[in-house]
């Protein structure tokens, strides 16, 4: 089994609702495939809709090219909420969550469930926004090309834990915790002089 956890398996979480919490609080993957027999390994934003992520690119992008052919694909998701920091520096380490997924990517070729994947993409990050913009036209939609893989293979890993020195060490004079790590949207910088949106609003309060 590709997606059993083997360092420290207490770690590992195989259930849905754990794997697709991690997935819809992050917005971006590393995609690893192997390309003229060496790894590449891409970072890519991606959207979720149900059981599947999907990716988009240009219809001429390397790595569209190759997972549409079906090629075997490991996705990757990890979001850092700590450092740990220890007495020894063995003992330091990283809180963190994230999702590993394998399988083999689908062309999304039908109109109707391509724009239902973009809005899902659209959404995923800035929620609403697909309904604010304009909607690809069928020169854009032509020229972007949209994978989805289903969550299958996959599962998720989290360390959420203090610090763990040893023994040995409880009687140095050394600081030792945990820095929280918390990502934050900052201002929007204007374009235009209109209102900002209410999606970038209700975004902005989340």
């Amino acid at each position: 089994m590709k997606t059993k956890v083997k360092r420290v398996p207490k770690r590992g979480h195989y259930d849905k609702e754990t794997i697709y919490r991690i997935l819809d609080n992050s917005y971006y993957c590393h995609v690893g495939f192997i390309h003229e027999n060496y790894p590449v390994v891409i970072p890519t934003a991606y959207g979720r809709l149900n059981d599947y992520i999907f990716i988009h690119g240009s219809s001429a992008s390397r790595m569209m090219k190759n997972l549409q052919t079906g090629l075997e694909v490991c996705v990757t998701i990890t979001k850092m909420t700590g450092f740990v920091m220890a007495k020894s520096m063995f003992h330091h380490s990283m809180n963190y969550e994230s999702v590993v997924l394998f399988g083999r990517a689908e062309w999304v070729q039908g109109k109707d469930e391509k724009l239902l994947a973009l809005k899902a993409f659209s959404d995923g990050i800035v929620p609403g926004r697909w309904n604010e913009a304009r909607p690809p036209n069928d020169k854009e939609l032509k020229g972007t090309m949209v994978l989805k893989l289903k969550i299958e293979e996959a599962s998720a890993k989290i360390r959420d834990e203090g610090v763990k020195d040893d023994a040995i060490d409880a009687a140095l004079d050394i600081w030792t915790g945990v820095i929280p790590i918390h990502e934050q949207f900052g201002e929007p910088i204007l374009a235009n002089d209109l209102k900002i949106s209410d999606s970038v609003m209700q975004l902005m309060k989340a």
